[in-house]
């Protein structure tokens, strides 16, 4: 598997990308429970073919392309909005960026650590290690470069990120991933009930952190990534069910501008596990 990863991180991009634009098609094929799952998502959220279609191919590039971004050279990565990250970095207060399964939510993360980590602050991104022993290792490898950090998914991991904050860092969370037991509220999302991460909110309450959300468009035939970054203009009310439902409208306004690029196969309305 390792030699697949590094004959992969050195393919041009539009070709990683063709690979994962079959392999997600055979995917969606093959296994009734992920295809059910990806429907139901998509209908849930209202979306016809012509919206959820593209995102078939758009999962497989998803995975096709992690070799190619954790081995390879730099991708190009154009950026809409960057303006705001420069404001909310001059405010000195820290800054959370939310990020939806949408698009390419590796390269956000690489992208900031470029442009900014190393000449202003660096990034600490959320990560649970890969269950597998040979992936945990190459990920974690892969990961550790300038200007980007990680934390684990633990109290220690919580206190790491509140430390980032204070002074003046920026945090990678994505929103709409399943939390732990105890570490969410079950709220609406698409109009259904899911159980959604308070650790958002409670980061940027606490700290007086700007949030920003931020999404790493795929551009088509391999020329790379555009980075949309935009604020969140709603005020997080001090309720925490309440603001977590802000968290997940802004996250559907942002799916709902490129719904062919969302990660409709995620299982976000399974039941969250207990943590060990």
């Amino acid at each position: 598997m390792i030699t697949l990863f590094k004959i992969l991180s050195v393919l041009p991009l539009w070709l990683v990308h063709g690979i994962g634009w079959s392999l997600g098609w055979l995917v969606f094929a093959a296994s009734g429970v992920y295809r059910r799952r990806f429907l139901a998502n998509a209908h849930q959220a209202g979306m016809g073919w012509q919206q959820w279609g593209g995102a078939v191919g758009e999962s497989g590039k998803l995975v096709a392309e992690l070799p190619r971004l954790w081995l390879g050279r730099p991708v190009p990565v154009l950026w809409d909005g960057a303006s705001h990250v420069e404001a909310a970095l001059a405010l000195g207060r820290g800054v959370v960026f939310l990020t939806p399964h949408l698009g390419c939510f590796e390269i956000t993360a690489q992208a900031y650590a470029r442009r900014y980590g190393q000449e202003k602050q660096p990034m600490t991104v959320l990560f649970r290690p890969p269950r597998q022993s040979w992936l945990r290792a190459l990920v974690t490898t892969a990961r550790a470069r300038p200007g980007l950090h990680t934390a684990p998914t633990t109290l220690a991991g919580v206190k790491q990120m509140i430390k980032a904050l204070k002074q003046g860092q920026c945090l990678g969370l994505l929103p709409d991933q399943v939390p732990p037991l105890g570490m969410g509220l079950w709220v609406p999302f698409f109009g259904r009930e899911a159980y959604t991460m308070t650790l958002s909110v409670r980061l940027a309450q606490q700290t007086g952190a700007t949030v920003l959300m931020a999404w790493g468009e795929r551009l088509s035939w391999g020329r790379g990534y555009r980075v949309h970054v935009q604020p969140l203009l709603a005020v997080l009310p001090a309720d925490s069910a309440q603001a977590a439902g802000v968290i997940n409208q802004a996250m559907e306004d942002l799916i709902r501008s490129c719904p062919q690029q969302y990660l409709w196969g995620y299982a976000r309305y399974k039941q969250p596990r207990q943590e060990l």
